[in-house]
């Protein structure tokens, strides 16, 4: 936390670490085997034409991964770096003064996502997958009045090391697949 002044105090929340290294590498372990085993098979698909497509998604990737969420004594905004394109994710700013309520609703997948909403009517996405995401929500409650004792996170931590395990395993396949198709070319 960084003091501008002597009554104002910004945070930056920035996606986990554990969540953006999790899904950088399942993209690689299910991208990076494709251009090997296209010149293997003599597929119509360039191995070229794959690794440029792997590496324009990777970007893509990556960009929607640099998410942030600022808040200081004004309000919460959700953006991302300036090289970002807009139209990778959509930036928001809401005064603290302008939320009404904090709602939950139910995912498809019977998780609990919750929604800023503003004085306006409109609702805001909590984001819910950054680094220091208790802290983060401590601050919502002590800027809002709402209480936020029971907001959790959508994903807890070890639903990604699993995930980041069976992701390591999918690797070594590929490596093993890799090195497979490259003794065959």
């Amino acid at each position: 936390m960084t003091a501008n002044s002597a009554n104002t105090s910004t945070s930056v929340f920035r996606l986990s670490p554990l969540i953006r290294i999790t899904l950088l590498s399942l993209y690689l372990a299910l991208t990076v085997p494709l251009p090997f085993l296209s010149q293997v098979t003599a597929a119509p698909i360039s191995p070229t034409f794959l690794w440029v497509g792997i590496s324009i998604g990777f970007v893509a990737l990556y960009a929607v991964l640099t998410q942030r969420v600022i808040v200081d004594d004004q309000g919460i905004q959700v953006n991302y770096p300036a090289w970002v394109p807009r139209f990778f994710g959509q930036s928001w700013f809401l005064a603290w003064t302008e939320i009404k309520a904090l709602k939950p609703r139910t995912t498809g997948q019977g998780g609990i996502v919750y929604y800023f909403l503003s004085q306006g009517g409109k609702a805001y996405l909590l984001p819910m997958r950054v680094a220091g995401f208790a802290r983060f929500v401590n601050i919502v409650q002590a800027k809002t009045g709402i209480d936020t004792t029971d907001v959790r996170p959508l994903a807890q931590p070890w639903m990604y090391l699993i995930l980041l395990g069976f992701t390591l395993l999918l690797l070594l396949v590929d490596a093993w697949t890799i090195s497979t198709a490259l003794t065959i070319v």
